[in-house]
């Protein structure tokens, strides 16, 4: 069967998507109230009614409130599914297990966090919970835990293989598309059965809020979601709800230009690969660059630019010939802030082991913004010469 058309981001969609949900003010105001009056039963005929998808009125807001619901209007629009919002990425990810009650875990490699949320979530079992990779043979009750473009390194992987894979077995298919928000992939499309973005990455945008997204295809489904999300107790607060809902307004806008910064980026720095120089980065410092655009069709005929249709991932990875090099990297580009996590309209850079401790220490990952990417490569160009003076790199 051929893939379904995907929705097409645009800015109308990000402007008017929960359109239903506001009042008469233009930007939402923030609510800060837990709790909410309820209706006079002798004033009212739907004193009992409460639509969790639509709600006319808010009772508590750990079930409803309405910035938040304003923001899922917009993700569920643009992910073409039903998006609930959580507290953060990770517990998006528990939320998704405590959905599942998969049998078995298929993951393979992928954000550090999500296997430690794996392991605490198997403390509330009785029973065992194997772990196996996405390569093996699957089972009836198998959950496929797929993450594509792969933390760190920005590698895509075939969603719609994996997808028949598990669903011919009898099991389910998660994509984690943090690294390829829209308008870039849409893994409805390609088979998928629920999608999970850390919304603190590029759903944010600015480096500001913690947020996690689950989007499956059905209201039913949602409402069981809501249902999980509400006794677990892991909603957004008021605030980052607010920053979120903002922040999706120039989804269309932010994404596209952190695509083609960082095609341009990879492309550049490949060419250094391999210890070679290239338009000023000396020789002898890169030893291998990972980014989508990179990979090439593989054996089974996968192209990663079919399933990218919107462009490229912005997050990618590069390992250097010296460890040194890494460590000196980060701190001495002038406009990459050295930090952790990506997706912000400003460029960060890592030497990765300091947040993940089974990277290796040469990694560098890269998360691209929106700034002029000529004054990007210069600075990594002046970097990678500065860094080859530095007393600990001739060590």
């Amino acid at each position: 069967m051929a893939p379904k058309a995907a929705p097409k981001l645009n800015g109308t969609q990000l402007i008017h998507a929960d359109d239903e949900l506001h009042g008469a003010e233009v930007a939402p105001s923030i609510s800060v109230s837990t709790t909410f009056r309820a209706p006079n039963p002798l004033e009212t005929t739907d004193a009992d009614e409460f639509d969790v998808w639509n709600p006319t009125r808010h009772i508590y807001s750990r079930y409803t409130q309405n910035v938040s619901g304003r923001a899922e209007r917009v993700l569920s629009k643009i992910n073409d599914g039903y998006a609930i919002t959580l507290a953060s990425g990770l517990a998006a990810t528990y939320a998704a297990l405590v959905y599942f009650k998969p049998k078995r875990i298929a993951i393979t490699g992928g954000y550090h966090g999500c296997h430690a949320t794996i392991e605490v979530y198997k403390r509330s079992r009785d029973s065992e919970l194997p772990l196996i990779g996405i390569d093996d043979d699957f089972q009836p009750g198998d959950l496929c835990w797929l993450e594509t473009p792969l933390n760190p390194t920005g590698e895509a992987r075939d969603i719609k293989y994996y997808a028949d894979k598990v669903h011919a077995a009898g099991g389910w298919l998660l994509v984690d598309s943090t690294f390829a928000p829209p308008p870039i992939q849409y893994p409805f499309k390609w088979g998928a059965d629920m999608i999970m973005h850390s919304g603190t990455k590029y759903f944010g945008g600015h480096s500001d809020l913690l947020c996690g997204v689950l989007v499956v295809p059905t209201l039913e489904k949602w409402k069981e979601l809501w249902q999980v999300r509400t006794f677990l107790g892991n909603m957004m607060g008021s605030l980052e709800s607010w920053l979120l809902l903002r922040s999706l307004r120039t989804l269309h806008l932010r994404v596209p230009r952190q695509s083609e910064n960082a095609y341009e980026l990879a492309q550049w720095l490949s060419k250094a690969a391999g210890g070679k120089s290239h338009d000023g980065i000396p020789a002898g410092i890169i030893e291998k660059v990972w980014h989508s655009s990179l990979q090439g069709v593989d054996q089974r005929g996968f192209d990663p630019k079919t399933q990218l249709e919107g462009g490229w991932n912005p997050t990618f990875a590069l390992i250097t010939t010296k460890e040194v090099y890494a460590a000196l990297l980060p701190h001495t580009v002038k406009y990459f802030i050295p930090a952790t996590s990506l997706g912000g309209v400003e460029s960060l850079i890592e030497q990765r082991i300091h947040s993940d401790p089974g990277a290796d220490p040469r990694l560098i990952r890269i998360s691209v913004g929106i700034e002029d990417v000529e004054d990007l490569k210069n600075d990594l160009r002046k970097a990678f010469q500065e860094i080859l003076k530095h007393p600990k790199a001739k060590l």
